[in-house]
């Protein structure tokens, strides 16, 4: 079973310290609030983390999320396991977690590809698309889009030419489990090695796809509802599983809202067209929101780009703006009370000398 254990991976146990060669490689497939479901070559285990780690972790990214590859003992006689070691993460895909609290959650870990599902119904929204971008460039894995229930639209072109204008060289693919249309395409995208994350909203078909291409009913799937043609929630967790094809596949639950974590890059890289046309306005302070001469305002007007397109560009930018201000804030109060603590120690320290 190879589950995309890779030379990034191979050579990094290859280079750790002698204490570590006596643990297995394994990978985490779920989670669920600091216990975990890992899988290797010796068998699957329920693991948990070693005191030392977790003395050592400080922040949420410190702990292994679902897609990590973890270095765990196995307990003699049981089917329980000891995590020691995270490896160093090749890909991450984040968000802020929900509420008001500032803090990165882990959507899934070493992914070579991020499969950004919508269905082709009334819960088809371009807006969510943009913002679902943004975060899969930032993750360092690939996007691709995938349209889903391509049976229940009846201008499927219309749909994929609108994706197709704000989603610059990203693959897209349309799909239906009923024609059978796209599965073929989607299966060539997992050889053996190849990970892939599903992120979309409730009811937009990630389930469905994972059984597609799993070939059996390993996720429970809901049909949409009538009144509105939105989702039933059904994936209430994250779980990898291993295709036949000798891929990974990371199920998530729906996402209505995705947060963004600090990805400011990866903003100017999913809006370029906006970010070529500000380089041509006459003013190098320009707002692009009525000044003279403006290259963006121009192009609304010439009906080149939507002026939801730029209000969305403008919205994102302050929510990252505001989570980076934020993230900022509390690094330098973590790193005072850091400090704080090690005066203590050392004062401490020299009382009982």
């Amino acid at each position: 079973m190879n589950l995309g254990l890779t030379a990034f991976f191979s050579e990094q146990i290859e280079q750790l310290e002698d204490k570590y060669k006596k643990y297995v490689p394994a990978r985490v497939v779920l989670e669920h609030k600091h216990s975990y479901r890992v899988i290797s070559e010796h068998g699957e285990w329920l693991a948990t983390i070693a005191g030392n780690f977790a003395y050592n972790a400080f922040a949420r990214e410190d702990y292994p999320a679902v897609g990590d590859w973890v270095l765990v003992e196995q307990m003699p006689g049981e089917e329980k396991a000891i995590i020691h070691k995270l490896l160093q993460r090749k890909s991450v895909f984040s968000r802020k977690v929900a509420g008001l609290e500032i803090e990165e959650q882990i959507v899934a870990a070493n992914v070579d590809i991020v499969l950004l599902v919508m269905s082709l119904n009334e819960d088809f929204n371009i807006r969510r698309l943009e913002r679902y971008l943004v975060a899969a460039w930032d993750s360092g894995a690939t996007p691709v889009i995938v349209l889903t229930k391509a049976d229940l639209c009846d201008d499927v072109a219309h749909y994929v030419s609108e994706v197709e204008s704000i989603a610059f060289g990203v693959e897209v693919i349309v799909t239906s489990v009923v024609t059978g249309i796209g599965f073929e395409r989607l299966s060539e995208l997992f050889p053996a090695g190849v990970t892939g994350a599903l992120l979309g909203s409730s009811g937009a078909g990630k389930s469905t796809l994972t059984n597609a291409l799993l070939g059996t009913a390993h996720m429970k799937v809901s049909s949409i509802r009538e009144d509105d043609a939105k989702g039933r929630h059904t994936t209430t967790h994250r779980e990898l599983v291993a295709l036949d094809s000798g891929g990974c596949l990371i199920d998530t639950p729906g996402m209505r809202e995705l947060q963004l974590w600090n990805q400011s890059d990866s903003l100017a890289a999913s809006f370029q067209d906006i970010e070529q046309l500000m380089e041509q306005c006459r003013f190098r302070d320009c707002t692009h929101k009525g000044e003279p001469h403006c290259a963006v305002q121009k192009a609304i007007d010439e009906g080149v780009l939507e002026s939801a397109r730029l209000q969305s560009y403008f919205k994102l930018q302050r929510e990252l703006a505001y989570i980076e201000r934020k993230t900022d804030a509390q690094a330098k109060q973590a790193e005072q009370r850091k400090w704080k603590q090690i005066s203590k120690g050392m004062k401490s320290n020299k009382k009982y000398k």
